[in-house]
């Protein structure tokens, strides 16, 4: 992996604080084009901020959306590569850098009460402590979701930043109720359920009365909380497995509210489980399904955490569309390609997933020539997909 110095004014090739090259592609195409950003988890440990600081960064300062899903970050539009570093370089100094003796090795401190809050960059080269730039959109953002200090035992108050070993990619440490993940994983160990018993954890967070996933930050709290508690289901398909007791409520309750749908998930024991997926797709949906999909995308973006759960949900599809009645009717409509357009889009399905799934045929879901029927019928959107590769290789 090619390395660059964290200040890329320094040339000297033995400056000891390095980052990767920040690396860029471009996805889509039309409205729904995109900019991924592969690695920059690893290009924020090396800063040691969550790779949300900069990309959240970048939105701002593009005037663009982003978004993070299955550990990819992204921001909408077409990016070149130098513009983001030029954008990295901005924000490695406005939010990193000390500006006493220009090293990386800062922490970010927030101090005062809610609503008047201060942030400063705490200097573990030389002590200094210098303000941040108050005015900058980040802030708000920061503030709302600050890293948690790697230190055991510091004082009181909301902390995080760079410590002197995140030059070789030393660890970092986020608060679970943020939007980091918490590496060291839950302070108890889970329930035979899979749902922890931890008093902050995903009970209290898909406890809550209101519709959380109205709200995108909260969203993606909750679906890094769910990919932490999936582990190989068993093959338990019987009637009374609650896998099948889900499917069976789902038919019954297709208008259901996204909440109460997790909420049953919760109930059965089953959070975070990648089978979760194939009842959701297969039961959740009807005929309409090309125009259903599109209402459900924020719940699907919440329990699709994987790319274990993304073929999960692919294969529910591929049963709800196989075993249709109407099945002649819907793959000749073009109602694959849709659905699978919308979830592509939506960031719930990544291109590697879909194109290895349109490619190979199997029966783990349906009998093999049902397979191969639904995989042709999408045919249209992976060659849409294809286009749109040239495009980019064009670019």
């Amino acid at each position: 992996m090619a390395t660059v110095n964290i200040r890329r004014d320094v040339d000297d090739k033995f400056y000891r604080y390095k980052m990767p090259l920040l690396q860029t592609k471009i996805e889509g195409r039309g409205n729904g084009i995109k900019t991924v950003v592969p690695n920059m988890e690893d290009v924020a440990r090396a800063l040691n901020r969550p790779p949300t600081y900069p990309t959240k960064f970048f939105g701002y300062e593009l005037g663009a959306q982003t978004s993070e899903a299955n550990e990819r970050y992204i921001v909408n539009g077409a990016h070149q590569a130098d513009r983001l570093r030029e954008l990295l370089d901005a924000f490695i100094d406005k939010f990193v850098l000390c500006p006493s003796c220009k090293n990386p090795e800062t922490e970010i401190i927030i101090s005062g009460k809610s609503g008047r809050e201060d942030l400063t960059r705490d200097c573990k080269a030389c002590g200094a402590q210098t303000p941040l730039d108050m005015r900058h959109k980040l802030i708000t953002y920061i503030i709302k979701n600050p890293p948690k200090a790697k230190e055991k035992g510091t004082k009181k108050g909301k902390r995080g930043g760079m410590t002197a070993e995140a030059n070789v990619g030393g660890p970092m440490v986020f608060d679970a109720a943020t939007n980091g993940d918490d590496e060291d994983g839950p302070d108890t160990p889970p329930a035979d359920n899979g749902v922890p018993t931890r008093g902050t954890d995903i009970d209290a967070a898909l406890g809550r009365s209101d519709p959380i996933l109205e709200d995108p930050d909260q969203a993606e709290v909750v679906s890094k909380k769910l990919s932490k508690l999936d582990v190989d289901d068993d093959d338990d398909d019987d009637a009374d497995s609650p896998y099948s007791v889900l499917g069976a409520w789902l038919e019954d309750n297709k208008s259901a509210e996204d909440t109460e749908i997790i909420g049953k998930v919760k109930d059965l024991g089953i959070v975070g489980k990648h089978k979760v997926l194939v009842e959701v797709g297969h039961h959740l949906f009807t005929n309409s399904v090309a125009t259903e999909v599109p209402k459900r995308t924020a719940l699907l973006q919440v329990l699709c955490t994987s790319e274990k759960h993304q073929k999960s949900l692919l294969g529910g599809f591929e049963r709800l569309l196989a075993y249709s009645p109407e099945c002649d009717s819907l793959l000749s409509s073009g109602t694959t390609s849709k659905i699978l357009m919308t979830l592509y889009q939506d960031d719930i399905l990544d291109e590697e997933v879909v194109r290895n799934w349109g490619t190979h045929v199997s029966k783990k879901y349906v009998e093999k020539d049902k397979s191969k029927k639904v995989r042709k019928s999408a045919e249209a959107f992976l060659k849409w997909l294809d286009e749109a590769d040239d495009e980019s290789d064009d670019e």
